[in-house]
């Protein structure tokens, strides 16, 4: 009897001993999401949001400049968000005429002459000629108070940027915004000072 237990115990150490290293080995298939992993998902699912809400809401349309081809003119993409282009003119016409009538004209979308003078689409990428000096903070003045540049004591922005319509999207959505365009390509543009109306210049 007492061989036997000897003998019984001895196969089970054997057992334990042999298995131990296969145990220690064996990948783990259980292991959860790190803190940093899951972060990381959050901020592309952000960004994600943001690159759906800046399409859906047409900031292509006056931000990005345009380019020629055998259907017309068509979105510039290289220069995706990057405003109206510096070496750019204004549109060569009688602004006068165009602010005394109350009339609106515009140049590939960028640029447009009105009663409040030419306004230049901004340059919306993450280069310091953009908003890459931005804060957050400024990003929603801009958009909920119409400012400048989001500096409290700027001016009004300019028509046609629909800013008053935008002030009504929500936080997330705003966030999501700035978040996508801080992470797009950097383009150097520095868009031109926005002109005053030439009545105003003038006096008359």
């Amino acid at each position: 009897m007492k061989i036997f237990l000897f003998i019984s115990s001895l196969l089970l150490f054997s057992i334990l001993l042999l298995s131990t290293p296969i145990l220690k080995n064996k990948p783990e298939t259980s292991k959860q999401p790190t803190g940093s992993t899951t972060a990381l998902q959050q901020d592309q699912e952000k960004i994600k949001l943001g690159k759906h809400l800046v399409l859906t809401s047409a900031c292509h349309d006056c931000h990005t400049p345009k380019k020629m081809s055998d259907k017309g003119p068509v979105f510039d993409y290289d220069r995706a968000l990057s405003g109206h282009p510096a070496n750019l003119p204004p549109p060569d016409i009688d602004r006068k005429e165009i602010e005394q009538k109350n009339l609106v004209v515009t140049q590939t979308l960028t640029a447009w002459i009105g009663p409040w003078g030419i306004s230049y689409a901004a340059n919306l990428t993450s280069d310091a000629t953009g908003i890459g000096n931005w804060t957050e903070k400024q990003f929603f003045t801009a958009i909920r108070e119409g400012k400048y540049k989001g500096l409290e004591n700027s001016r009004m922005l300019l028509p046609p940027m629909p800013w008053d319509m935008y002030k009504n999207m929500t936080d997330e959505e705003l966030s999501a915004i700035f978040a996508y365009l801080k992470s797009t390509k950097p383009i150097k543009n520095v868009v031109p000072a926005a002109t005053p109306p030439v009545t105003a210049a003038t006096g008359k």
